[in-house]
């Protein structure tokens, strides 16, 4: 092994940093070290890092092992006692050259993590790709000035900063530059974007300046949303730039108020309900995701039964299920927790009601014609982020017209290429696909 491994744990921002690491790596000319991007949003991630590091020293005993990520700025003194962990580098201390620089001049201390609130600015990182040609993620923000009682990750990423939006514009013009067909804006709290930046900027005015600027750009996706955060220039962008595409993932984590109430939340589901409805109305083909948690401490039955009625009352399409998993420092660690079994079995019953809402929607797009993003091989995605298989291969980062022919025992959409008439946005716009 000359060149570094990255093992990248949790969230898309993670994805995006370990990029950023990969360049800085590259540019330092650092080889042999295997570097784990860990996750802390459970304590089940915590535990998996933990074994892969393991496994990779059994595997690479020459090779130096770096830990990195959410958990070990939390948490760094769990890493420091592993015989197999070389160095533990903290969260901001990651993305930046010098850090890299001086692990290869054998100068960097085996402990480097600082203290993550201290840390007042994100900067816009250029990076030169993601392997692939077809969708990028652009951080746009970092860190979190919310307390929900379930989550560890403000420890881990700290205050909430934006990125100037004239670094976005410029790492997306990059991105384009080197043939990337999508771009996923990310961070921690996108829809807190702006608010420590001059000029009364939004998410919203973020986004409009970017497909005003980078006019290039075929299309441009928004990572997992604070609904309640929602800005009214977002609104009128989902309603009206068909470059946007119409599928938002929602931070909703539950259905019922007390629980919601108990999470620290700043939503009631029935302000859920209506800012679904409402972007309906803006949007009629738009689709939604979500965060739920299954066994919250105190959920009863009844509340239980709340959230699954919220899948359907929100018309949710696709489910990201938590099986709840207490992180300790956090107040919901110290609340009445339930039995093992009883959260197992209520993850359970929402992934079957997200596969019954997703199946739905899947076999609601037979015989329709999609606008496809090819990712890989005879495999692509929509605009509302359904995957389709193809009859035949295209280049990644190709966008296709396809006719979806049916559902695969797998859920995954089959569709076969259609040839494209006149320009493809008039097209589009006859058939009503956005």
């Amino acid at each position: 092994m000359n060149e570094p491994q990255i093992v990248t744990f949790g969230c898309r921002l993670n994805s995006f940093e370990s990029e950023v690491m990969r360049d800085a790596m590259a540019a330092a000319g650092v080889g042999q070290v295997i570097v784990i991007n860990s996750c802390a949003v459970t304590a089940e991630a915590v535990r998996q890092s933990r074994q892969v590091i393991r496994r990779l020293r059994r595997e690479h005993p020459q090779a130096r092992i770096v830990v990195t990520g959410c958990a070990a700025q939390i948490d760094p003194a769990q890493y420091e006692a592993m015989p197999e962990v070389d160095h533990i580098i903290g969260n901001d201390d990651k993305i930046q050259g010098s850090t890299w620089q001086g692990l290869h001049e054998g100068e960097l201390e085996r402990v480097r993590v600082n203290d993550i609130f201290a840390v007042r600015e994100t900067a816009g990182h250029l990076i030169s790709g993601f392997g692939g040609r077809a969708r990028a993620y652009v951080q746009i923000q970092n860190g979190c000035d919310h307390r929900c009682t379930f989550c560890i990750i403000p420890w881990g990423r700290g205050a909430s900063r934006s990125v100037p939006a004239g670094e976005v514009v410029r790492q997306i013009r990059h991105l384009c530059d080197e043939g990337f067909a999508e771009i996923v804006l990310t961070g921690v709290d996108i829809t807190d974007y702006g608010h420590d930046l001059p000029g009364s900027m939004t998410l919203g005015r973020l986004c409009a300046q970017i497909l005003d600027l980078v006019p290039q750009l075929p299309r441009l996706r928004i990572s997992s949303i604070d609904a309640v955060e929602s800005d009214e220039a977002l609104l009128e962008l989902i309603a009206g730039a068909p470059r946007l595409m119409p599928h938002l993932h929602l931070s909703l984590q539950a259905g019922d108020d007390m629980i919601l109430k108990r999470m620290k939340r700043r939503h009631s589901t029935g302000e859920a309900v209506d800012f679904c409805a409402k972007l309906r109305e803006l949007r009629p083909d738009i689709v939604f995701g979500a965060d739920m948690i299954a066994g919250f401490p105190t959920e009863s039955e009844a509340m239980f039964e709340n959230s699954l009625r919220h899948i359907e009352d929100c018309g949710l399409t696709f489910l990201h299920v938590f099986p709840f998993s207490p992180r300790e420092g956090t107040p919901a660690a110290r609340m009445p927790q339930l039995d093992g079994r009883v959260i197992r079995e209520r993850a359970r019953r929402l992934r079957e009601a997200g596969e019954r809402r997703r199946n739905l929607y899947l076999h609601s797009l037979k015989g329709t014609v999609q606008d496809v993003l090819v990712e890989r091989d005879h495999m692509g995605r929509t605009p509302h982020f359904a995957e389709i298989g193809l009859e035949r291969d295209f280049a990644a980062g190709e966008i296709i017209r396809a006719r979806v022919t049916g559902i695969s025992d797998r859920h995954i959409l089959r569709g076969c290429s259609v040839p494209p008439v006149g320009d493809r946005q008039d097209s589009l716009a006859q058939e009503g696909v956005r």
